[in-house]
């Protein structure tokens, strides 16, 4: 199986012996595949229907514990949702059998920051264009774009417009990485230069930063579909459908935060 830029999809298996289940797309049996060997293990193999059923209940506990945390202004949650969600993600990740009830918790602290995040956003841009509302119209717009650009994303993958290649892999892979230790070395020039390097302070450099940022969160949804799709096609077990789920659940909450923030530049003084 091709290695995902998602590390949430690091201990999937490679195989389950299962050769008769597809996913996002078909084995071609007449190109040269061969029938894969006997099941070995007695686990029902992963089925497409697995993967959306758990992502959709993952995503359902997203949004339930962001709306209460919106409703309920409790924007103090914001750090120390991101931190346990920090501590839950590399748990998961590292986790060779998946935990259905890690990914539950980890799914509603996502909620919370969310929730928290996107109160703070709004009350920000309401107070930047002195108009009260504009900052839960933003929201949907982010709220909005994101599902967009899941959906084309997954329209992409499914027509083969751009294909998953190692190659592509492993540069969209480098990309994160470089993105991730950009953003670590701003957090911490912030703490001794007023915005740090720029890339959070609303300029052009920020908004070029986020359109890059939201690119390869919008590419890494085409990896992490061919791995489900391959994993789906080895037959791994059933139960590694929370680990895609959380898989997905990680891409889409980076892509809504990255969104958010750019929509925010645009609403600022």
């Amino acid at each position: 199986m091709r290695s995902s830029s998602n590390p949430a999809f690091r201990n999937l298996p490679t195989g389950g012996g299962y050769g008769g289940y597809a996913g996002f797309g078909q084995p071609d049996q007449q190109a040269g595949y061969q029938q894969a060997p006997p099941p070995l293990t007695s686990e029902r193999p992963m089925t497409i229907d697995d993967v959306v059923t758990k992502t959709g209940i993952t995503l359902a506990v997203v949004a339930a514990t962001a709306v209460v945390t919106y409703l309920m202004q409790a924007w103090f949650l914001l750090f120390p949702a991101a931190i346990i969600g920090l501590v839950l993600g590399l748990v998961i990740s590292f986790k060779r059998v998946p935990s259905p009830p890690l990914v539950i918790a980890y799914a509603a602290v996502e909620g919370i920051f969310l929730g928290a995040f996107s109160g703070i956003m709004g009350t920000m841009i309401d107070r930047w264009t002195d108009n009260p509302g504009q900052g839960v119209v933003v929201i949907g717009q982010a709220i909005i774009g994101t599902i967009g650009v899941f959906a084309g994303m997954l329209v992409v993958y499914k027509t083969g417009a751009i294909r998953v290649t190692p190659k592509f892999t492993k540069w969209i892979t480098g990309a994160i990485i470089g993105v991730a230790v950009l953003m670590l070395f701003n957090l911490i020039m912030s703490f001794f230069t007023d915005g740090g390097l720029g890339l959070r302070s609303g300029g052009p450099l920020a908004i070029i930063f986020s359109l890059v940022c939201i690119g390869l969160a919008a590419f890494s949804f085409l990896i992490d579909f061919d791995a489900a799709d391959q994993a789906i096609r080895a037959g791994v077990p059933a139960k590694f459908a929370w680990q895609i789920a959380f898989g997905l659940t990680v891409t889409l909450v980076w892509l809504y935060t990255e969104i958010l923030r750019l929509l925010s530049y645009f609403n600022s003084d």
